[in-house]
């Protein structure tokens, strides 16, 4: 099968079912299976120029959106090239990836006869139900089914390791100019990795806060967790934290990899987060994921 994939986590997924060689194209911002970009078309950019801070990514999302202008740029005369049979999209967050309006009013322009699924999970449960979601669509249901089970026991064993420690509150942060609480699966990741998550929504989006609204919550730790981006800029960005929540411990994590992406890495994640929060319970995890700060 041919397959199109226009979203990040849905890449993932492919590749951890043993697809990659499925994959006729992919987006700028797929770095799972390593080097996928580099050996497939690239037909997904975006329409933000490179070097921004986060403040100002945040005011030109906001103008962009308030003129009904694309946060994403689609290659369609690369994806006609790439003929797949089945496309792979979302459209949970126009922020964060090309939403599926856009995908399907290609394919029809293009006069491509595609199966398009969209993946939108809401919550940690659904981000497991979309590994199986796509395998069967992929055709690949036994696969599915083994990756699911792999991850839920990884899941487990990471409870039990917690079983009865002291749960600390955690405030997350999934963007710090202006701070943003997180939705979706974030809070469920929190709590799966032995703390209890301050605000945020389970399985809502995330909403923008102010920094006395986030001392109010006194935390006992702040996970700063910016949506998009990796380990060393979220400890470069927890400076900035810092200024607003001085002495607070702070835990930064390469979100983009293993916090915001739908896909199996989620459990990379909290049992990432987890080994921060509770170093003498769970295993470190490879270098590069999280880091506490002083």
């Amino acid at each position: 099968m041919r397959i199109a994939s226009l979203l990040p986590a849905a890449t993932e997924i492919v590749g951890a079912l043993g697809l990659a060689d499925d994959l006729v194209a992919v987006t700028f911002e797929c770095d799972e299976p390593a080097g996928i970009r580099e050996r497939r078309p690239v037909v997904v950019d975006t329409a933000l120029p490179a070097g921004l801070t986060p403040g100002e990514i945040d005011a030109i999302v906001r103008d962009r959106a308030a003129r009904g202008l694309p946060q994403y740029e689609l290659d369609r005369e690369g994806l006609r090239t790439a003929a797949p049979d089945l496309v792979l999209t979302q459209d949970l967050c126009r922020v964060c990836a090309l939403p599926e309006a856009t995908v399907s009013e290609a394919l029809g322009e293009l006069d491509l006869d595609a199966r398009v699924l969209t993946v939108d999970p809401h919550t940690l449960d659904e981000v497991l139900a979309a590994v199986a979601t796509v395998a069967d669509a992929a055709g690949a249901p036994e696969a599915g089914a083994r990756l699911t089970l792999d991850l839920q026991r990884r899941l487990r064993a990471v409870d039990e390791a917690l079983t009865g420690r002291p749960r600390p509150r955690v405030l997350a942060l999934e963007w710090v100019d202006p701070p943003f609480l997180p939705g979706h699966w974030v809070p469920a990741m929190v709590r799966r990795a032995g703390a209890e998550p301050l605000a945020g929504i389970d399985g809502g989006r995330s909403v923008a806060t102010t920094w006395d609204e986030a001392r109010a919550q006194e935390p006992d730790v702040v996970l700063v967790a910016p949506c998009g981006f990796g380990l060393d800029d979220a400890v470069a960005q927890a400076a900035d934290v810092r200024t607003h929540l001085p002495g607070v411990p702070l835990v930064a994590v390469d979100s983009a990899s293993y916090v915001v992406r739908a896909g199996p890495r989620l459990v990379d994640g909290i049992e990432a987060i987890a080994h921060a929060l509770h170093p003498d319970a769970v295993p470190a995890p490879p270098p590069g994921r999280v880091t506490r700060l002083a």
